[in-house]
């Protein structure tokens, strides 16, 4: 049973940012990135109450900029989806989670060393390029449920 309830828009949609977040971190980043998406979705918490689904999570705002960089800069989200994303959307959406990102909310590049909290938020692993980081204990239970 998926994680999050979807249609064939979602996942050309979560590919499509999948591959723009993370292409060069190859398909185990690609899945990273989808597992993030759907915490996001399924989480009712902190600064995801209003999220439900894959639309509004992509397209979700935060501090007057959309929450994913790829959104706004226009580079390979705003491509064609392709059939070998879509297959690492629906395993993500289908509920594929694996560590760093099995839990985690938010990720970004530093450029640097992860730092070992992010917005008071606990880094969970690191892989390539990505710094993951899951809610601190006690703030967001329903990430860990599905």
């Amino acid at each position: 049973m998926p994680r999050v309830k979807y249609r064939d828009a979602d996942v050309s949609l979560m590919a499509r940012m999948m591959r723009a977040e993370a292409e060069g971190e190859g398909n185990q980043g690609m899945l990273y990135v989808g597992n993030v998406i759907v915490n996001r979705a399924v989480a009712d918490c902190l600064d995801f109450r209003d999220v439900r689904t894959i639309e509004d999570v992509i397209f979700q705002i935060q501090g007057g900029n959309y929450s994913f960089e790829a959104v706004q800069k226009g580079n390979l989200f705003y491509q064609r989806a392709r059939s070998s994303e879509k297959r690492l959307a629906r395993q993500t959406l289908e509920n594929w989670r694996q560590h760093p990102a099995r839990y985690a909310l938010w990720y970004f590049n530093p450029y640097a060393p992860c730092p070992p909290t992010w917005y008071n938020q606990p880094f969970t692993g690191q892989f390539k390029s990505h710094c993951f980081y899951e809610p601190a204990a006690g703030t967001c239970a329903s990430v860990y449920s599905g």
